[in-house]
């Protein structure tokens, strides 16, 4: 491993020292001879205090710059010992120092051995230049080429083969870790720092992304530009627990005025090639769908394809691309924030089946949202029946309709089609608490807790349905999440009297929902101050009483 440190611990009383190496060397010389050198960190190379260029610091007895009479002037060394890592077990250290008894004053360098004596250190190091900052490659007209490839772009970054890929592709990735591929990571190109594509942006795990880039074309080398074939999006397998190729899911032709067509078959692959003054098959659209199990470990792959027709005249193209992550067996479920909600988008919800121990199906109601009433144009509640609205977090909604009761109406099957009105034909019993809540995270699911408010009558029926959503900011001052901690449903209902033969009465019927937030002021804290615990003898102040 690049890097690697081997610790080495010492046993405190048998530590052997030997001999130290100690040379002189007076006079006009600015650095020692090369028989001082060890290989290694070269400390006599070294100097921490030499900032002037090409001049000599003042009490710098280190400076390569500085005479035997700028050595003269000095009145005591600023920097009296230079090594490299101070954690070393053991290593060359430079020592400096003035003889101000020689007439003039002259300048006393020694290279000893340093040895540390805490008994955990470094025994040795094999990357050196961790130690140093690596000085930057000049352009020369041999490397110019190589440097304009790497830093040339809008954007670099590391190159594919220089990252690291020793990673243990039998541990399933967690959420944000890019997904491997055979040669580096799977690719999810991206506008960084413009509009251009850069093609060094790893498509994270669990992480659902769109982006839309513009890259530059030329017609005329279109068959070899990579970024406009498919090859280029399917040829690497993803490493998990097995070798996962990436298949393709479909294929979408756009023609030049921008009409689409989807291919019957899919199987045989389609590259760019120039016909007619035109380039076919290019790639304008990559939508990539990870199928993963619930311990994380991605069993399928397949990306589906939108190719067109590049005329001449243009100079560029946008591209766009998508990756969604689904676990098998379930229905993808959108979040609504990373990982506190974001205002605007839908509150999670779901209920847990009978017979379930755990809540491993809180995400099979439909849509998975938290929804009231939705009013309809003409304000009748019977013809509202299944009109629902998505609860928007941090939204205060409000929203009902209007119900005609005539005499021939009994009450039973009166109140359970109100109810099904208000809550819809199956109202969940959890609400999740971030917007990014997993079915199987138990304690990232808040039960919803319903109340009902009625008179004491014979008949009663549901007239409203107020939800209370209290919610708390969440983690760093800096960065505070939206995070639900308790939800209300409260139900009330109103005494239906009879009404007589050919009269009619119109109830208003109402469902709101209502955010409350209740998180603490932030205020600064501090650790408290510590407390001796003094307890005295039993006879402190025997003399005194």
């Amino acid at each position: 491993m690049r890097g690697f440190l081997g610790v080495f611990l010492k046993p405190p009383l048998w530590v052997t020292l030997g001999p130290q190496h100690l040379n002189r060397s007076r006079g006009s010389e600015g650095a020692p001879t090369p028989h001082h050198r060890r290989d290694g960190p070269e400390v006599a190379r070294l100097c921490v205090c030499d900032l002037l260029v090409a001049q000599c610091d003042t009490n710098c007895c280190c400076d390569p710059d500085c005479s035997a009479e700028d050595f003269s002037l000095f009145t005591t060394c600023s920097i009296p010992v230079v090594m490299g890592d101070s954690q070393l077990c053991s290593q060359k250290a430079a020592v400096y120092s003035l003889d101000v008894e020689a007439n003039p004053p002259e300048r006393i360098f020694k290279i000893i051995d340093q040895v540390n004596p805490s008994i955990f250190c470094i025994h040795a190091t094999n990357y050196e230049q961790a130690l140093y900052f690596k000085s930057p490659e000049i352009p020369t007209a041999e490397n110019f080429d190589e440097l304009l490839d790497k830093f040339g772009g809008a954007t670099f970054s590391a190159e594919p083969d220089s990252w690291n890929l020793d990673t243990d592709a039998q541990n399933p990735p967690e959420y944000g870790v890019p997904v491997q591929t055979e040669d580096a990571f799977l690719r999810l190109p991206s506008p960084v720092v413009s509009s251009w594509c850069s093609d060094a942006n790893p498509a994270g795990f669990l992480v659902n992304q769109a982006t839309k880039c513009i890259r530059s074309v030329s017609v005329e080398k279109c068959d070899s530009i990579q970024a406009l074939s498919m090859l280029f999006y399917i040829n690497s397998s993803i490493l998990s627990v097995f070798q996962v190729n990436i298949t393709v899911q479909s294929i979408v032709v756009q023609s030049v005025n921008g009409m689409r067509t989807l291919l019957s078959s899919s199987e045989a692959l389609r590259l760019p090639m120039v016909l007619d003054g035109l380039c076919i098959n290019a790639v304008l659209g990559v939508n990539y769908h990870i199928t993963h199990t619930d311990t994380g470990e991605i069993i399928e792959a397949a990306a589906a394809f939108v190719l067109g027709a590049i005329s001449r005249e243009a100079l560029s193209i946008e591209q766009s691309f998508e990756i969604s992550f689904t676990q098998e067996n379930t229905q993808p479920v959108p979040l609504s924030g990373n990982p506190g909600y974001v205002v605007g988008l839908p509150v999670r919800a779901g209920f847990q089946p009978q017979g379930y121990p755990s809540p491993a199906a809180f995400l099979s109601n439909k849509h998975s949202q938290l929804t009231i009433l939705h009013s309809t144009s003409t304000q009748d509640c019977l013809a509202a029946q299944g009109a629902r609205a998505p609860v928007l977090f941090g939204y205060n909604m409000i929203s009902g309709c209007k119900l005609r009761i005539t005499a021939a109406m009994t009450c039973q099957p009166l109140a359970q089609t109100l109810l099904d009105v208000l809550k819809g034909q199956s109202f969940p019993e959890f609400v999740a608490s971030f917007g990014n809540s997993q079915a199987q995270d138990v304690l990232d699911w808040v039960p919803i807790t319903q109340l009902h408010i009625s008179e004491q009558s014979s008949c009663q029926i549901p007239v409203s349905l107020g939800i209370e959503i209290k919610w708390t900011k969440y983690g760093s001052l800096v960065n505070p999440q939206a995070r639900i901690v308790n939800v209300t449903a409260t139900i009330t209902s109103s005494t239906l009297k009879q009404l007589p033969s050919g009269r009619e009465r119109i109830i208003p019927v109402t469902s709101s929902v209502v955010f409350t937030d209740i998180s603490s002021p932030a205020e600064p804290s501090y650790k408290a101050w510590p407390t001796i615990n003094i307890k005295l003898p039993f006879d402190f102040f025997y003399p005194f009483v």
